[in-house]
């Protein structure tokens, strides 16, 4: 099935040999974090070097005493936005590639079981819809809203059937970025394209991979299986 042309697969032989490692039944959990943050530290150097631009901010001084011009990236109002658990395991990585501090809001967001339907049971973005009044304009009118960020970087190591991407893009859509990039470390097809095509001219989704289906259950297959209770040791609770 043909992907969405806001979807960008890594090609990158070290992301995909590292891939082959998180696979395993066998990737210890300290193993398993590792792999995580190497995989989302490429993913992000590919994504920012399409995303983002260089600009000039000032002038400064070498040890030597010679004048040189700074730079920066632009947009640098920028946010990561971990979706959790699971998405912490990412913010290390792509936080250490960023040439300044940047705030990370987080959103929390689990599938029912039965519907695999996204339930939002937690949300710091500043100013959110949430924390307005009924009576204000701004919660009758998302337009209307500013965010405190111009991009949002959207963190989650699965794509699986979609749904918790789209919603979450669809939160920050109407917090009032004006972008979003999403980095995971796998997807399914219709999980993935379903992210991109939530906000066609708004999303870029980069995935290490992009595996053929989920089962019954939600997963993907063959996949990871359930990176959160394998980042956090949480497996067979």
């Amino acid at each position: 099935m043909p992907l969405p042309s806001n979807v960008h697969i890594s090609s990158h032989p070290c992301l995909q040999a590292k891939l082959s490692q998180l696979r395993s039944q066998s990737t210890s959990p300290r193993e398993t974090r590792d792999l995580v943050k190497e995989i989302a530290s490429i993913l992000g150097v590919e994504a920012f070097a399409n995303g983002l631009k260089l600009t000039k901010t000032g002038t400064d001084r070498t040890p030597l005493g010679v004048e040189y011009e700074t730079q920066g990236i632009d947009p640098a109002d920028l946010a990561l936005v971990p979706i959790l658990r699971s998405g912490l395991g990412m913010v290390d990585a792509l936080n250490d590639l960023l040439p300044t501090a940047v705030p990370i809001y987080h959103l929390g967001l689990f599938r029912e079981k039965l519907t695999l339907q996204p339930v939002e049971y937690y949300n710091n973005l500043p100013f959110h819809r949430s924390e307005l009044s009924p009576a204000s304009p701004a919660s009758l009118d998302p337009t209307t809203n500013t965010a405190a960020s111009t991009l949002a970087v959207l963190l989650d190591p699965i794509i699986a059937t979609g749904a918790t991407a789209e919603a979450a893009i669809q939160l920050l859509r109407e917090w009032g970025v004006k972008k979003v990039i999403m980095l995971s470390v796998l997807g399914s097809e219709d999980g993935v394209k379903r992210a991109a095509e939530v906000w066609k001219d708004g999303v870029e989704v980069w995935v290490g991979a992009v595996d053929e289906k989920c089962n019954e259950k939600g997963m993907i297959v063959p996949g990871v299986g359930d990176i959160g209770d394998r980042l956090f040791v949480a497996i067979g609770k």
